[in-house]
């Protein structure tokens, strides 16, 4: 399995960015596509997740609202559209997958150790 993240770059508060994941390889039907994000001196997080079963979704609180996960009929491309961005959003971005049709959300946090494949990220730094 393969992962290229895309999209990343510098932008000004309030601005947006689309990143992308392509993924190819995978041999399950159903899956979970997960955007985690890791910032310098800090724990990885996870941002968001797409079940490609039933295209249900979860988001952490910090970017309800603000981000939006979405795939294509394909399903072989991941977006992660983000709004309003601020720059506690500055962080590398990754994508993953995780062979199961849910991913595994303890709380409200997104389980990353249960995804199996991983992108090599892509940087988001804004600026105010």
């Amino acid at each position: 399995v393969q992962l290229v993240e895309s999209g990343g770059g510098l932008v000004q508060t309030g601005g947006s960015l689309r990143l992308s994941c392509v993924v190819s390889g995978l041999t399950f039907d159903d899956y979970s596509i997960g955007w985690f994000r890791q910032a310098p001196g800090k724990e990885r997080e996870g941002v968001s997740c797409l079940s490609s079963s039933d295209g249900s979704t979860y988001y952490t609180a910090s970017v309800e609202g603000r981000f939006t996960i979405s795939t294509g009929n394909a399903k072989n491309t991941v977006w992660l559209q983000m709004n309003n961005l601020k720059p506690e959003d500055t962080a590398v971005y990754y994508c993953a997958t995780y062979e199961a049709e849910h991913p595994v959300v303890a709380g409200s946090t997104l389980m990353a150790e249960y995804f199996d494949h991983w992108g090599q990220g892509t940087q988001v730094t804004i600026f105010s």
